[in-house]
């Protein structure tokens, strides 16, 4: 059984500032933590014997046999899984996120974990392997993030620095800043690269105005048929995806 102390804790990392306190982050469910742990030290879990007897290796410190409903007491999910786990975050060099030899996607002030942690599922699937945050972007190892991601975390480095600094370094080496604008040109007669930063806005804001002189081709999504009302946007989540998916058909 667990006790109170370990729910105490466990509980609290709800908040970003006990996350950034020891360091950790929570995973949950079957396929999530199996793909998290081959890439992420894990630290403590708890799991039922039946989950535990479809894995080869176990690398954690401690490891904790869920014998009755001590998931669900602690779970963040509504319908929780056989297994959760907290894992040390990583620590990422910033200078790997080179756009200049391959696409890097930038989110400016994404505030709703659940997009945060989509995108980072997009770009999983469309090969990009790096996201550059602004500092009061969501944070992508709260549950909610992590859950959304279904495992891209494993996958995709997902780095935090100040955008603005970052998009000037890389605008200086003539690297191509895109950003997405309810007044720009259309994303499908664009000439569009294989290499870049893909910038995403915030969902109520865009892109704020330190950076949208930065952007070097802006693009907007046509909605269809043309001059039809239709809603005012689009999700910024399904936005990345469109823009991603047509960057990845021109190659």
């Amino acid at each position: 059984m667990l006790s109170k102390s370990e729910i105490k804790y466990i509980r609290s990392l709800e908040l970003k500032k006990f996350r950034n306190m020891h360091n950790v982050f929570v995973a949950e469910g079957n396929k999530l933590v199996a793909d998290m742990m081959g890439v992420f030290e894990c630290e403590w879990m708890l799991a039922k014997a039946s989950w535990m007897a479809t894995q080869r290796d176990i690398p954690t410190t401690k490891l904790r046999i869920d014998e009755g409903d001590e998931i669900r007491r602690i779970s963040f999910l509504s319908a929780p899984q056989d297994v959760i786990a907290i894992f040390r975050r990583p620590s990422y060099d910033i200078s790997e996120a080179d756009a200049s030899a391959g696409l890097v996607v930038a989110l400016d002030g994404i505030q709703d974990p659940g997009n945060a942690g989509t995108i980072i599922r997009i770009a999983d699937w469309f090969g990009i392997g790096h996201i550059v945050c602004s500092p009061d972007t969501a944070d992508v190892f709260s549950p909610k993030a992590v859950q959304a991601t279904m495992g891209a975390l494993a996958r995709v480095k997902v780095h935090y620095t100040p955008l603005a600094s970052y998009l000037k370094l890389a605008s200086a080496r003539s690297v191509p800043l895109y950003g997405t604008f309810l007044n720009g040109e259309n994303l499908y007669t664009q000439t569009l690269s294989g290499t870049g930063i893909i910038i995403m806005g915030n969902e109520g804001n865009g892109i704020r105005p330190e950076i949208e002189p930065l952007i070097s081709q802006r693009l907007y999504i046509p909605s269809y048929p043309p001059g039809r009302i239709t809603s005012e946007s689009l999700n910024v989540a399904v936005a990345t995806a469109v823009v991603c998916a047509e960057f990845r058909r021109r190659i």
